[in-house]
């Protein structure tokens, strides 16, 4: 069978010689990853997106999930983080079990749990919060803390990883959140994060989950001090863990939101944006999905990824705190209907998902949308025309506006 890789013709010579590689069955190399940011995004776009459809045809997922950020109370003080407060702060609260229930929504699928690292909570507290969602709707499927929070457990418990995770999955825990990860490069986190975990112990956290079952997102903070190179770099680490243990769902690039913390002047291109999605879905071939994560990117530049390479957009998600915080230019939330329109606008047929990645229910094609890839693709294409031309990059113009 013909693939959409195979019947692509390209101009750019470092596109078409990535082209060559994967046909051949080799893998992207850190200098191959790195090259593809320097090529024009258009054609890198074409690569990915057909590197995408030849895995999930044109199906793109999304869930109808809702976040739950239980306290912004942090122990840690991260450079480039805006939602954290410090005990005491005006700003700081942490729910009640009542609120906590009250996110727990008749209609959602997953509820995915994350917050800060609480100076008075014990781990008990921790898993309540898991306890009182899973008792209130049993079917629901928890995405709970980050391998940052995991290893705080550790800490707060004196007990080892697996202990931490097998206690959270008998409260009902069903997979880990892929945050926390922010960017495996020793330099950034000496000057952003010394105080949180690095690469070698996120990675370790993750691998011991998926050998135990639990499956698990990964991510990746870009559009800070981090270079191209290291976002490879990080993106390579990630598909060896994926080769030894395998257990990922998705990747999912994080634009950084500058909002008040003065590390850049303004949040990344969507150029930039659309690059990073379409290297991460050519570097990353034992990878399921890559997110175009709308709370990000912002829905138009979400869209426009869904050519690029990403297959999911999360989801719903209801009211979310910590992206937000930091002044995040997408709405804090999206309906059912909008996700749906949102996909078909692109030319692409929408998938919605449980937490666990299994088919909840596939949406009639829209014969006026179209869903071949051809027509989405195209609009992607003038999506991303240069300035000078007609049409800017969507979100382009917010881009000089702090958001998280």
């Amino acid at each position: 069978m013909t693939s959409h890789l195979s019947e692509l013709k390209l101009r750019d010579p470092v596109v078409a010689a990535a082209q060559r590689k994967l046909l051949r069955g080799e893998r992207l190399t850190e200098e191959d990853g790195a090259r593809l940011f320097d090529a024009p995004v258009v054609e890198l776009g074409r690569l990915a997106n057909a590197r995408a459809r030849d895995r999930h045809g044109d199906r793109v997922y999304f869930t109808v999930n809702r976040q739950l950020n239980p306290t912004n109370v942090c122990v840690l003080s991260c450079r480039f983080c805006d939602y954290a407060r410090k005990p005491g702060d005006p700003d700081a609260y942490t729910m009640t079990k009542e609120q906590i229930l009250a996110h727990v929504d008749p209609g959602i699928t997953e509820i995915h749990i994350t917050g800060g690292l609480h100076d008075k909570w014990r781990f008990d507290d921790y898993l309540n919060v898991i306890r009182w969602v899973k008792g209130k709707k049993p079917g629901l499927g928890v995405k709970a803390y980050t391998a940052v929070e995991i290893d705080f457990f550790c800490r707060l418990t004196g007990k080892p990883v697996e202990w931490v995770l097998e206690e959270l999955r008998r409260a009902g825990l069903d997979a880990l959140p892929g945050g926390g990860a922010e960017v495996f490069s020793e330099r950034v986190r000496r000057a952003l994060f010394h105080q949180k975990i690095g690469g070698k112990r996120w990675l370790e956290i993750h691998e011991i989950a998926h050998r135990m079952g639990i499956p698990s997102n990964c991510s990746l903070l870009y559009g800070h001090i981090e270079t191209r190179a290291e976002r490879v770099r990080h993106m390579i680490l990630l598909r060896e863990l994926e080769d030894r243990a395998p257990g990922f769902f998705a990747f999912i690039p994080l634009a950084f939101q500058p909002g008040t913390t003065g590390l850049v002047r303004r949040q990344a291109s969507a150029i930039e944006d659309l690059k990073t999605i379409a290297v991460s879905r050519l570097v990353l071939d034992n990878m399921p999905h890559v997110k175009g994560y709308w709370v990000m990117l912002g829905q138009d530049t979400a869209g426009v990824a869904i050519n690029f390479g990403a297959s999911d957009l999360d989801g719903t998600i209801g009211t979310e705190k910590v992206a937000h915080a930091a002044l995040a230019r997408g709405p804090a939330g999206m309906a059912e209907e909008a996700m749906v329109r949102l996909i078909r606008e692109a030319g692409k047929l929408p998938v919605q998902r449980d937490a666990l990645y299994r088919v909840v229910k596939e949406y009639p094609l829209d014969a006026a949308a179209g869903t071949d890839g051809r027509a989405g693709a195209q609009r992607a294409a003038d999506a991303v025309k240069p300035a000078g031309s007609s049409g800017a990059a969507p979100g382009q113009a917010s881009t000089t506006s702090p958001g998280r």
